[in-house]
């Protein structure tokens, strides 16, 4: 089976590509992990999901893509130049809220057990601040990482911290870990208690 051959991704995505190759943004998320993502937040009716690192909003696509009407998408992120692009194509959305906000700041005045899929795709709230992410997970919810293969615009240092950060996730008495060795390296993490 080719895993590609199987996507539909959703329309906006493919302008949200020419707006993140016009700006330089390096790290847009892959058309499989859109696809995870979108296939976890339709598991979840009337569910509430944060993405933490907006980016030009194709992670943010895909997450709505799989929502239904009554389910809500926050997406934090602290440049305003790459979250544009998202409020131009997405901002309409009534299920989506666009905040231009540090993660950390967001993740620490939010209550314990608030969403139902975390998509930590910025550094707050995977390398910073991961038990202030997990801790917003719901029982039964998601918590999603990507980019733990090694990337080409990793900074010098980063591939250190990678296995530590999978090793965490790994001994976390709450969740239950799924390390996939799948397009750019995914971890799928469920809170069990």
């Amino acid at each position: 089976m080719e895993d590609l051959a199987y996507i539909v991704e959703p329309p906006q995505v493919s302008f949200i590509k020419e707006e993140t190759i016009r700006l330089g943004f390096g790290m847009p998320s892959e058309p499989l992990v859109g696809t995870l993502l979108r296939t976890l937040a339709a598991s979840k009716p009337a569910g509430r999901f944060l993405e933490l690192g907006t980016g030009t909003g194709i992670a943010t696509a895909w997450l709505l893509a799989g929502m239904d009407a009554a389910s809500t998408l926050v997406s934090v992120d602290t440049d305003a130049t790459v979250q544009a692009v998202a409020q131009a194509v997405l901002g309409n959305d009534p299920r989506l809220k666009l905040l231009l906000s540090d993660g950390f700041d967001y993740l620490g005045a939010q209550a314990p057990g608030s969403f139902d899929l975390v998509f930590a795709d910025a550094m707050p709230g995977k390398y910073d601040g991961l038990e202030a992410a997990l801790a917003v997970v719901r029982i039964g919810g998601f918590y999603v990482i990507d980019d733990m293969s090694p990337q080409p615009n990793w900074p010098e240092g980063h591939a250190a911290k990678v296995p530590a950060l999978m090793e965490q996730l790994a001994q976390h008495q709450d969740f239950v870990l799924l390390p996939l060795v799948w397009s750019s390296g995914v971890a799928v993490a469920v809170r069990r208690s």
